[in-house]
């Protein structure tokens, strides 16, 4: 395919914002969607008046307390926005759905320029007790006053004591340790590197040193994946203005062109009955991505690869090409190539595991700030021009390629 039909190439992201970020800020989800969005405007030279797009995952109230943030039209009414376009929902290509789909839309000239929004409020929702399980997500159903049953791929992992994401990718890291001789140690670079990064990250929830040591010595929430491994519920709000490439001219500051975006899924749709356990749906969607651009894995600057759970971003780093098939232990081993002055800087403010749970739109915030050289004490070296965003990776999974200047 031609360069000049790739429509997400006529889309950029010319403004970003984030709410403030922490645990249990004990502010409603649109309060903290409303500052958020304020600065993404104000940040890309635009008022109110010039957003005509709207766009957000996964809305309408989905999923547990505190998952979903604010629904579009409480958003619209909230901003008074005036919009030709509009769309949320939580299929499709991971969380960063809103943001392709922002893409194509102003492409198509259904919007000039879209404010996409991703809120949680996790952390407040939780209170004082522990992590909700996603086997509370609801899919249940009863009749007749009789107990509710579990619907869908729960009704066989429910049973077994496997109620969350942490239970169904503990099998994934299972399998790449018998698979490729996966360690533990191997596994714990990913949590150490973002937890270094992170303690240049003023708004970080963790900045304080993290050791191997400690990490092998943190409790076991599904062998054999440990606390560390799991990232950090908080409450915050991340959103961008995606707009059309033609009023990059005109942006008070650096914007970010969409150079290829990856959404194919081609497995079964399953967490645990996906074809290669060891892949999973980061295998097709970074496929798709490098299909759509002349660039190569060399070409990429800065990785900000999904953490959500640190098995993931191993999986993500072999998908991506950034090192072979199965080889992302040793990859990593030690966290000199992923380190900030590495030939990969990873997961540059600290990843979800460290600088708290924003549901992948803050690697989007950072990549956009790295590519503009506006990340501080962690800013990557040598103007970055290239950087990868990967967004989840279970049975669903989003990845775009994002550049300094035009293609």
């Amino acid at each position: 395919m031609r360069a000049d039909q790739l429509l997400e190439r006529k889309a950029v992201i010319s403004g970003i914002g984030q709410s403030a970020v922490g645990r249990r800020l004990n502010r409603s989800d649109l309060d903290l969607t409303v500052e958020a969005a304020l600065v993404a405007i104000a940040d890309a030279g635009l008022t109110r008046d010039d957003i005509d797009g709207l766009s957000t995952y996964p809305g309408m109230g989905m999923g547990p307390g505190g998952f979903a943030g604010p629904a579009g039209p409480d958003v619209q009414d909230a901003l008074r926005l005036k919009l030709n376009w509009h769309d949320g929902g939580g299929e499709g290509p991971g969380q960063i759905r809103a943001v392709m789909a922002a893409c194509l839309a102003v492409a198509a000239g259904l919007a000039r320029h879209v404010l996409v929004y991703r809120t949680v409020t996790e952390s407040t929702a939780q209170g004082k007790g522990g992590r909700q399980a996603l086997g509370g997500m609801g899919g249940m159903t009863g009749s007749g006053g009789g107990p509710p049953r579990m619907m869908g791929f729960m009704q066989w992992t429910i049973p077994f004591g496997a109620v969350s994401a942490t239970n169904w990718l503990a099998q994934v890291a299972r399998r790449r340790m018998y698979e490729f001789g996966l360690t533990r140690e191997q596994l714990a670079q990913i949590a150490l590197n973002g937890r270094r990064n992170a303690m240049l990250n003023p708004i970080a929830i963790f900045r304080e040193p993290l050791t191997m040591e400690d990490y092998l010595a943190a409790r076991m929430i599904s062998t054999p994946l440990c606390l560390y491994d799991c990232d950090i519920p908080c409450d915050g709000s991340t959103a961008v203005i995606v707009s059309h490439v033609d009023y990059a001219p005109d942006a008070p500051r650096s914007v970010a062109h969409v150079n290829a975006i990856g959404t194919a899924i081609r497995g079964r749709p399953s967490w645990d009955q996906f074809d290669d356990m060891t892949t999973m749906a980061a295998r097709d969607a970074a496929a798709s991505m490098w299909k759509r651009t002349e660039l190569t894995p060399a070409d990429v600057d800065v990785a900000e690869l999904y953490d959500g759970f640190s098995i993931l971003t191993m999986t993500w780093l072999e998908e991506l090409g950034f090192c072979g098939k199965g080889e992302s232990g040793p990859f990593v081993e030690g966290g000199e190539r992923i380190a900030l002055g590495g030939e990969l800087p990873l997961n540059t403010s600290g990843g979800q595991l460290s600088a708290g749970r924003l549901h992948g739109f803050g690697f989007l915030h950072e990549a956009c700030l790295q590519l503009r050289g506006e990340g501080g004490a962690r800013q990557v070296a040598g103007n970055p021009e290239v950087a990868v965003v990967a967004n989840g990776g279970g049975p669903i999974a989003g990845t775009m390629l994002l550049t300094r200047g035009p293609a």
